[in-house]
């Protein structure tokens, strides 16, 4: 269904790797900004009425507001993968710009939810969130796999409040199948349980994609989309599952340029599907390249 088929739990390795590269990247495009050297960090939860929230916040009043939307089975950590607030704290200052970060229902230490999770819901919450958070500003959205259609969604429905978009490997009807949503729901009742958001967000697949169909096409704002091309163990068993190819995959993400007069597609065979984790020079290079096409 997704192209990733299971959560990814992250290696030490990888972690350190992924930091390694992070820092580095900072330290060469944030050397001489100082303005930004000690952002301040926030951690609040939003109350939906039915649940709450936890968001991830640095907050320096820029002009735009980078919201990021993680996908199936992963909290926040798929952006913060030590966990640490400096590290949320050093996003912001390589993208030089506020940021939030959330975990969905059943996630992390947010509440649980037993409404139907489906795109139209979490892209419902993830209005409430931006409507608190953003202090009347314009987002740019960044949605890795199931969060791609999130924000899809999201900017559809709330055009005037979104700047630019980014899709990281995004979940795409053109690719997912449908018939796989029994394989991963049971994948993820047996890895996390009943109550994990990813096994409640998984029940809702087969609909997600059917939904995904009918969205008309994006508003006419910056969009880049990233897609892993890589030809793994992952890729290989994503696209069995799903009776589909590599190209299809990438043609998928070609759709999501329908109609605008900027969009940027970016291919990359260097990392898999977390390509924020294996290449996180690329995503962060990717919103600077948005916010330079911005009015300041």
């Amino acid at each position: 269904m997704l192209h990733k088929i299971l959560p990814q739990r992250f290696s030490r390795r990888l972690i350190q790797k992924t930091l390694f590269l992070f820092i580095s990247f900072c330290s060469v495009s944030c050397s001489n900004d100082s303005t930004t050297a000690t952002q301040p960090y926030t951690e609040t939860d939003v109350d939906l009425g039915t649940h709450k929230l936890r968001t991830y916040q640095v907050q320096h009043q820029s002009k735009y507001l980078v919201v990021f939307e993680s996908g199936l089975g992963d909290g926040h950590l798929a952006w913060n993968p030590s966990g640490n607030s400096a590290e949320v704290n050093e996003l912001a200052q390589a993208v030089g710009s506020d940021i939030l970060l959330y975990d969905r229902a059943g996630y992390g230490n947010s509440g649980l939810s037993h409404t139907a999770r489906n795109i139209d819901r979490l892209r419902s919450e993830l209005e409430q969130i931006i409507q608190q958070k953003a202090q009347g500003r314009k987002v740019i959205l960044v949605g890795h796999s199931l969060g791609g259609m999130i924000i899809r969604d999201y900017a559809i429905k709330n055009p005037t409040k979104v700047a630019a978009l980014l899709f990281v490997d995004s979940m795409h009807e053109g690719y997912n199948n449908p018939v796989v949503e029994d394989y991963i729901y049971q994948a993820m009742y047996t890895q996390f349980g009943a109550n994990f958001g990813g096994t409640l967000e998984a029940r809702e697949l087969a609909e997600d994609i059917a939904y995904g169909a009918l969205l008309p096409q994006l508003p006419n704002v910056p969009v880049v989309a990233l897609t892993s091309m890589k030809d793994d163990a992952t890729s290989q068993q994503s696209d069995l599952l799903n009776g589909a190819t590599r190209e299809q995959w990438y043609q998928a993400h070609e759709q999501l340029g329908i109609g605008l007069s900027d969009f940027t597609h970016i291919a990359t065979v260097n990392s898999g599907h977390y390509i924020q984790l294996e290449e996180p020079e690329l995503v962060i290079e990717n919103i600077l390249l948005l916010l330079s096409k911005l009015p300041k």
